[in-house]
């Protein structure tokens, strides 16, 4: 596994994938690419990491000794989108991402990153879950 390409929001399942893919590159001797944005790329989103957020995910990675690029886009594309897009600029081999728990009528209603992800994706997807803890 070469490329792995997560996508962050600031969230327990934000991070739990940033960790998955952490461990993964460790074990792998991957390249992490992190992909941070808001809601088609709206800066005041809440999905949208702070400038602090993301310079301490890349001191993180690079104090690992892992191959790394941080992109925050803002084209104005969802954030499926956007993380479909660097996956195939980089050459993804998995994709990681963080799921919550959604009800029945939340999966109706609402349509989901994590799906698009899931449906679309050419490669690989780990989707992972936060810790109750």
């Amino acid at each position: 596994m070469q490329n792995i390409v997560v996508g962050y929001i600031p969230t327990p399942q934000g991070v739990a994938a940033l960790e998955a893919a952490v461990n993964l590159a460790r074990l792998t001797g991957g390249r992490v690419t992190v992909v941070n944005t808001g809601h088609n790329g709206n800066y005041a989103d809440p999905a949208f990491a702070t400038a602090q957020d993301m310079d301490t995910i890349d001191l993180q990675l690079a104090n690992a000794e892992i191959p790394h690029e941080v992109r925050q886009p803002t084209e104005g594309r969802s954030a499926a989108d956007e993380i479909l897009v660097v996956a195939g600029e980089v050459g993804a081999d998995l994709i990681v991402i963080g799921v919550r728990r959604r009800s029945p009528v939340g999966k109706l209603v609402t349509g989901s990153t994590a799906q698009q992800i899931l449906l679309d994706a050419e490669c690989a997807v780990l989707a992972v879950k936060a810790s109750d803890a």
